[in-house]
């Protein structure tokens, strides 16, 4: 499936409602003098992003998620899980932070909306992190996280229906990781891809590369840092088991793309997209007008639209 999309007119300035610029003013404005990101020692970084003093603010944590530890290459993985009672299904979640930041207790308000909302057990993954762990300690705990649940869904939730999804750097991840259980596992059972402006190409889109709409949450100096801390060789942050644009893309699931038109990651999402509806799969393509990276942490309306998109996504997938 497919959407007909005006383009010119969601790329239009025009499109973007009252509220929406307003918050991506307060966003400019407070990172106007903000320290860069390759300038700030990233255990900082971290800190900021889990106590809500960054540019995201802090969401509470769930006293119904239950922490668990898988075993990985080289070290356990934690699993974080928020399920209902009889779940229809579990959600696969990996989460964002450019490789070197974020924690999957940082996401608990959107794994419960997905245990309530959907009756899905949600599992979002504790990754390595990047510089210290780079490639490919993040795609491998994501791998590991994904035949654990392949494995064993149907015995810890009673149900074998899978689906993945993730923001930005998780979005990523998710691409990666339906690859290579295709091609390393000869497994294609996940039934639906939340992809959320995610960054396809790790040597950088034009986009990416080219930004100027100033420092809104990303820029073109952060991506550089954050994909260099991640894979430093640009030679290899073009290969297709890096940058999932660049590998073939044939028997992966139905996928919802999700971007802002003031995202720097805006061509990754295009992009992506169209290829993946090439290959052959289902796609969906939701663009929101004025939304800057993250854009769904920030309220307002797209926030509610964003949420909306992606229940009426899973609800049709879910239903089939």
């Amino acid at each position: 499936m497919t959407d007909n999309i005006n383009l010119n007119a969601l790329f239009s300035d025009d499109a973007i409602d009252p509220e929406t610029r307003a918050i991506n003013e307060k966003i400019l404005a407070a990172m106007k003098d903000a320290p860069r990101i390759d300038r700030v020692p990233v255990e900082k970084l971290r800190e900021a992003r889990a106590n809500g003093t960054g540019v995201f603010p802090a969401r509470p944590l769930s006293d119904r998620a239950i922490v668990r530890n898988i075993p990985g290459k080289g070290a356990e993985v934690g699993i974080r899980i928020v399920a209902p009672e009889n779940p229809q299904g579990v959600y696969l979640h990996i989460h964002g932070g450019g490789w070197i930041n974020g924690a999957n207790d940082q996401n608990d308000p959107l794994l419960e909306h997905f245990a309530d909302k959907h009756n899905m057990a949600a599992v979002s993954v504790n990754y390595r992190l990047a510089p210290e762990h780079r490639f490919p300690a993040a795609p491998d705990d994501c791998e590991t996280a994904a035949l654990w649940l392949i494995e064993n869904c149907k015995q810890e939730f009673g149900t074998e229906w899978l689906a993945i999804g993730g923001e930005s750097a998780g979005a990523h991840l998710s691409a990666l990781t339906l690859i290579r259980m295709r091609d390393k596992h000869d497994y294609t059972g996940f039934k639906a891809a939340n992809l959320v402006f995610g960054v396809y190409d790790v040597s950088l889109t034009p986009s990416a590369r080219n930004w100027k709409g100033g420092r809104l949450v990303l820029d073109s100096t952060a991506i550089r840092f954050m994909a260099n801390s991640f894979v430093a060789d640009p030679h290899a942050q073009r290969l297709p088991k890096v940058s999932p644009l660049f590998a073939k893309l044939h028997d992966l699931p139905p996928a919802l793309f999700t971007v802002g038109t003031m995202d720097p990651l805006v061509d990754d999402t295009l992009f992506m997209y169209g290829r993946w509806a090439a290959a052959g799969n289902e796609a969906e393509l939701e663009i929101f007008p004025g939304g800057a990276h993250g854009f769904p942490a920030f309220g307002g309306p797209l926030a509610k639209q964003f949420s909306k998109r992606v229940d009426r996504f899973f609800g049709q997938q879910l239903a089939r």
